[in-house]
């Protein structure tokens, strides 16, 4: 096996998706634990400052508890090299979270053990299917109250229509929890009472082995039997390919608090999720393995550095082996740009990374030229599909009590906006600024960020819009007479294309009555298709 082959086969690049609250920032913090990124997991015994999650490193963040930005950790372990995208929690940030899924070739999928599937995790979960990505669920604080397992293979199968194969069964739950035993290698995980070391492991000959009987509590010993020959006999044997074709989702159970089912979970993704999958792209898709490198980026973030106002690009390469200082062609500008300073990252730090292959993640320092859902090839024609900019649905207006700092505002407002979490639009009657978000978080991390990272202190006000579209016609003439028409409704997004801003509804709709010829569009990349003759 060749070098770019052997790299392409041993990336395992995936994100962690659940409900708020389900244990996914912990669950990504002891990953790294596992894996041998970081020594002293945040939420473990870390104090002041360290005691925050090593994910969440935004100063919003910190200050809330909560993932507002999709964050990327490269890790090694057992051979594998590691992409963890971790995906905000927060709804109002859902579409950072699907252009972070765009990125990935497999999904962890958490579970609360006493609350089951919540609502954001079945919204997650469509997106996922949308992209065919396999799913390993992780059924999250067993060591809490908590349902019966069978009820949550149960709900998983009948609420995703998903089948569910155990790959781990609980020993109790709560206080009686004291491990699992491991159907696919027939060997008994023991939880550390003390919960100062790492789980035990212990191989047995079935179920019928007395060491069992020696290792788990009289109590639960039966139990535990009947529901693993129940588990064997009732749920679907574990099938790769239905697992990687998004129809089967193997579960394992343990609490990532308590250091438990980590280690199985980590080996799981190793074992069982696939490698770096093609990409879609027009005129063609592209494969993994082929020589040449090419990349899309799926996240701008800016400020990495709060010293120095960087903006860095995360760009999934989709083939081929990158070496640092190669050129790539910007299919959207048809540049020639040579990638000198490319990081890998562990959350909040990068290193200089000085190659990567084909499922990496890498960021690429700039200062504006590349764009959420641009293309980076080596000279070939290749445009990547599936990176979306979703309208906003809910609008206010920017209120900002200096005036000599405008031009700073305008400056800020568009370095944030090419990030993609808010939209920026700027009408062309009055040149005031309107912020369009999907949640009203958003506007809060917004108001923070501006004061701290640009020193802006800005307030939101109401706006008298509710709506925003893109728009655009293959009749120019249309197009301008519509602009003219309705011109205190007309404003540009921070990259120059026309929106239209309506009152509700109802105008929305007249508009599109009104004018057949112009298009009104829900999403950036339908817009970028339009422009292109797609």
């Amino acid at each position: 096996m060749d070098t770019l082959s052997h790299a392409v086969a041993t990336r395992r690049t995936f994100a962690i998706i659940s409900h708020p609250d389900a244990g996914k920032t912990t669950l990504t913090e002891k990953l790294l634990l596992f894996g041998g990124a970081v020594q002293l997991a945040g939420a473990v015994k870390a104090r002041g400052d360290q005691r925050r999650a090593r994910s969440d490193w935004l100063k919003v963040e910190q200050e809330r508890g909560i993932s507002v930005t999709a964050s990327v950790m490269t890790f090694e372990h057992d051979g594998c090299t590691f992409n963890l995208l971790d995906t905000p929690g927060h709804e109002d940030f859902s579409e950072d979270t699907y252009r972070t899924l765009t990125a990935v070739d497999s999904a962890v999928m958490v579970i609360d053990a006493a609350k089951g599937i919540e609502a954001r995790t079945r919204k997650l979960f469509e997106v996922c299917r949308m992209r065919d990505v396999p799913i390993i669920t992780f059924i999250n604080k067993m060591d809490r109250e908590a349902r019966e397992p069978f009820d949550l293979l149960d709900e998983i199968e009948k609420t995703l229509a998903l089948d569910a194969s155990p790959a781990t069964w609980p020993i109790g739950s709560g206080r009686d929890f004291h491990g699992c035993y491991d159907l696919y290698q027939d060997r008994l995980i023991l939880i550390d009472r003390n919960g100062d070391r790492r789980p035990t492991t212990e191989a047995v000959a079935g179920l019928g082995d007395p060491r069992i009987d020696a290792r788990v509590p009289e109590a639960l010993v039966a139990k535990m039997r009947e529901e693993v020959e129940l588990a064997q006999g009732l749920s679907p044997a574990f099938d790769l390919k239905s697992y990687r074709e998004g129809h089967l989702t193997p579960v394992f159970f343990g609490s990532a608090l308590r250091n438990f089912g980590v280690q199985e979970l980590l080996e799981g993704l190793a074992r069982l999720a696939p490698s770096p999958r093609p990409q879609p792209a027009e005129p063609r898709s592209v494969e993994p393995s082929e020589n040449k490198v090419s990349g899309f980026v799926f996240k701008i973030q800016a400020n990495m550095d709060p010293n120095h106002r960087d903006r860095v690009a995360f760009v999934r390469l989709c083939s081929g082996h990158f070496k640092r200082g190669m050129k790539l062609r910007h299919i959207r500008t048809e540049r020639q740009i040579a990638i000198n300073a490319p990081v890998l990252f562990m959350a909040g730090d990068r290193d200089v990374a000085d190659e990567a292959y084909a499922g990496d993640i890498i960021g690429i320092p700039n200062h504006g030229l590349l764009r959420i859902g641009d293309s980076l090839t080596e000279g070939e024609q290749i445009r990547f599909l599936g990176v979306p900019s979703f309208a906003p649905e809910l609008l206010r207006r920017v209120k900002l009590d200096d005036p000599m700092k405008v031009k700073h505002l305008r400056r800020a407002l568009e370095q944030l906006a090419e990030e993609g979490a808010s939209q920026v639009f700027r009408r062309r009657l009055g040149g005031d600024w309107v912020v369009g978000a999907v949640g009203p978080l958003q506007f809060d991390v917004l108001r923070s960020r501006l004061g701290a990272e640009y020193g802006l202190p800005i307030e939101f006000e109401g706006a008298p819009f509710e709506l925003a579209r893109w728009v655009d016609s293959d009749d120019k003439a249309a197009l301008d007479r519509f602009v003219a028409a309705n011109a205190p409704n007309i404003a540009e997004d921070h990259d120059g294309a026309l929106v239209y801003l309506a009152r509700n509804q109802w105008y929305l709709q007249r508009a599109r009555d009104d004018w057949p010829m112009v298009r009104f569009l829900e999403t950036r990349e339908q817009h970028a298709l339009q422009a292109a003759g797609g």
